[in-house]
């Protein structure tokens, strides 16, 4: 008996491990396409899985946990390679594009990646070690705390994001009207950007275009006309050539920067799982606010640890006994099949989730060496122009002609921070302005006035 039971541990075990690492091998692979979400492999899946029908009702919590938490832990470290290589990044890696890019045209772009994996792992090991053993004793007395109060810490941060924006045009110069429009354009461009993307929310909200049989993949199209469409744009028509990049540049990090940004990234990050709306964009952009982030390795560090916190934590607080904690789009993307059963899928989520950062890590510097080598081989615009063609043929498989409308219209607003040089975090209006007015109850009166009910 001694024996089976041992045999029988031994398969779950490598049962599990198998599932956590093949889906970190598949995130990772995903992520080195630019332009490509997670999410939108996740929607494929379940695609998959509802077409199975009756079959779905088998799928148990110990396949999808450890398949999804490696998916996520893997896309969201390696995710860095294309947002500082081809500078194309998800919303949450907004961030790091300014640093990181200046990092690339230095010829550094290898350690720039590098120093965000150094924070995702620093993350992985915070979350397991720190919130896991605590969460369960303390998410009861955060939901007593916030639960309430979740409605004006969000406009709190939709006042603090809109005010942060800050004049690009520099003390010098003409005085007079001449600077004063200058300085305004990119923060009434910002105030644009936000308002029109928020406009965009509350359409997708009330009256999406989107068919019903893909109404789970409706921000679909926005999200990839707002942040990945105008990148992959202007990456075409632009003639910039990235320097040769020097794939061993990469000599580790300082203990200070790397506490510091390490330490910073997973306040914002946390910030970002635990409150709707709040994205790991805007997390990192209020702890960097927070600790006052000067050092570029710190804040490279930081940005790659709120992003994993804010996308794994999410989905790590859904499983907490007793206490799940439905966040992020990968939980409601799976709520529909599984439903996490206690301790046993609590311990099962987190032994996949060190289980994949350990790989993730381990793949970085292999996979940052051979996206250079195509750079190399294949060139900067070709790639871009294979990625848009990508996107837009997933959010046309997806969605349709009308997916394709709206990601046509979101698009022209993701443009504007680029062409007038403004925050593109502002394109999170999409999802900050109709959650804060839907928590605020505020939701249905605004519809009515835009004539949406």
């Amino acid at each position: 008996r001694r024996l089976v039971c041992i045999t029988s541990m031994t398969a779950e075990i490598l049962k599990i491990a198998g599932l956590a690492l093949s889906g970190c091998a598949a995130g990772c692979v995903a992520a080195c396409v630019p332009a490509l979400h997670v999410y939108n492999v996740m929607g494929l899946a379940m695609l998959a899985v509802y077409a199975g029908g009756a079959a779905a009702a088998g799928i148990s919590c110990d396949v999808i946990g450890p398949l999804v938490a490696g998916l996520l832990v893997g896309w969201t470290m390696a995710n860095s390679i294309p947002s500082v290589l081809l500078a194309s990044p998800d919303e949450s890696a907004l961030l790091t594009v300014l640093p990181g890019q200046k990092y690339a045209m230095a010829g550094r772009g290898f350690e720039a990646v590098m120093l965000t994996a150094f924070g995702g792992l620093a993350g992985i090991f915070l979350l397991v070690l720190l919130v896991a053993p605590l969460a369960p004793v303390f998410m009861p007395t955060f939901h007593a705390a916030f639960g309430r109060h979740g409605h004006w810490v969000l406009w709190v941060v939709i006042v603090f994001m809109l005010m942060s924006e800050w004049p690009r045009v520099g003390n010098r110069g003409q005085g007079g009207w001449p600077k004063l429009l200058r300085a305004w354009g990119p923060l009434c461009a910002g105030l644009l950007t936000f308002f029109l993307s928020g406009l965009l929310g509350f359409i997708l909200r009330y009256r999406s275009p989107v068919p019903v049989g893909a109404a789970f993949q409706d921000m679909m199209p926005a999200f990839a006309g707002l942040f990945s469409a105008p990148w992959l744009i202007l990456n075409i028509v632009s003639r910039t050539e990235l320097p040769a990049q020097d794939a061993g540049s990469f000599r580790g990090v300082a203990k200070q920067a790397g506490l510091r940004g390490a330490c910073a990234g997973f306040l914002g990050g946390s910030f970002s799982a635990y409150f709707p709306g709040v994205s790991g964009g805007i997390g990192g952009m209020l702890a960097g606010h927070a600790s006052a982030q000067r050092n570029d390795r710190a804040f490279l560090v930081s940005q790659g640890a709120s992003k994993i916190v804010y996308y794994v934590g999410a989905f790590m607080l859904f499983f907490v006994p007793g206490e799940s904690h439905a966040r992020g789009t990968a939980t409601w993307l799976i709520r529909g099949v599984v439903e996490p059963g206690g301790r046993h899928d609590y311990l099962v989520v987190l032994a996949s989730i060190a289980l994949a950062g350990a790989l993730a890590f381990a793949l970085m510097a292999p996979l940052t060496r051979a996206v250079l080598w195509m750079m190399e081989r294949f060139g900067y615009r070709r790639i871009s122009i294979a990625s848009l063609a990508l996107v837009m043929a997933l959010v046309f498989w997806m969605t349709g002609w009308m997916g394709m409308l709206v990601m046509l219209v979101s698009t022209g607003i993701g443009l504007i921070p680029p062409l007038f040089h403004s925050r593109r975090l502002n394109c999170l209006g999409i999802i900050l302005l109709p959650t804060a007015c839907a928590m605020s109850g505020l939701a249905p009166a605004v519809a009515k006035a835009l004539g949406l009910l």
